[in-house]
């Protein structure tokens, strides 16, 4: 599967009527610049954000655009997943899916869940598969099944002040090469909830940023790009927002930039807790 530098992320659109012009007019221009990677999920407004993501790409070829989408833990069972993907198709309006993931890990067991995710590339519905928010225990079971080794993405909280799993996640993915999908690359509008401070406040990252005369959010992402097999997913309610984050990635920082960032925003010396927003 050929996947672009960066994607587009679905969390909220669709949450407001008033804004559904603008959100479907950034998705259009993301895909227009070759963010051509749509994520959504079931639980996103209900099913809003797949609802109004087909409206965005009503009319393109299908061949030109990837759509993800997202299962509840709840309902990634014998009994729930097959309805849940048709009902996600029936509101993207499509016939399937690039990419499939399971949200984050629940109840049902691993092996079922794989069983389903495998019978619906069978049948055609959806063409790879994956799974968010699981940490390298859940990557190591979920490996040691049957068909446990088709899994080809992770879609994992990353970015410049959330580095924990750079520290033995991020490693384990490439080497098993699974792409990891970066939700939150620009950090919830700079928020750090462990310090109740924004990561827009550090001084370095409005020095850097006047240094190579880009925005501190394109920073943010070009900070995802270095590593390899990471797509981050931003986020954008206006063509203009989406042109910066597309812009991102020509962005060439130095590497003793980086490394002064790092005295800042730490890497990982020690296995961390998993965040997820």
């Amino acid at each position: 599967m050929s996947l672009p530098v960066i994607g587009q992320g679905g969390w909220q659109l669709g949450d407001d009527p008033a804004k559904a012009a603008d959100e479907i007019a950034a998705l259009r221009r993301g895909l227009e610049l070759g963010m051509t990677l749509i994520d959504t999920a079931e639980m996103y407004g209900d099913g809003r954000s797949e609802e109004l993501i087909a409206r965005a790409v009503a009319g393109l070829p299908r061949q030109s655009y990837q759509l993800c989408s997202k299962l509840l833990p709840q309902n990634a069972g014998r009994n729930r997943s097959f309805r849940s993907c048709e009902e996600s198709l029936r509101r993207l309006g499509t016939d399937y899916l690039d990419i499939y993931l399971l949200h984050w890990r629940g109840a049902v067991p691993l092996e079922e869940t794989v069983y389903c995710m495998e019978e619906l590339v069978r049948q055609g519905k959806i063409l790879r598969w994956g799974v968010s928010n699981f940490d390298t225990p859940d990557m190591l079971e979920l490996f040691s099944l049957p068909g446990g080794g088709n899994c080809a993405f992770n879609q994992l909280l990353y970015h410049i002040g959330s580095r924990g799993i750079e520290y033995d996640l991020l490693p384990w993915c490439a080497e098993h090469e699974v792409t990891v999908m970066a939700y939150c690359p620009l950090a919830q509008n700079g928020r750090l909830r462990p310090y109740g401070r924004s990561v827009y406040d550090e001084e370095l990252l409005s020095r850097l940023a006047e240094k190579y005369g880009c925005s501190k959010q394109q920073l943010l992402l070009a900070f995802t790009l270095r590593r390899r097999g990471v797509l981050p997913i931003p986020k954008s309610s206006s063509p203009s927002h989406t042109e910066q984050n597309a812009a991102a990635a020509s962005l060439c920082v130095e590497a003793e930039d980086w490394e002064l960032l790092d005295g800042v925003f730490w890497p990982p010396s020690h296995k961390m807790h998993l965040d997820i927003e």
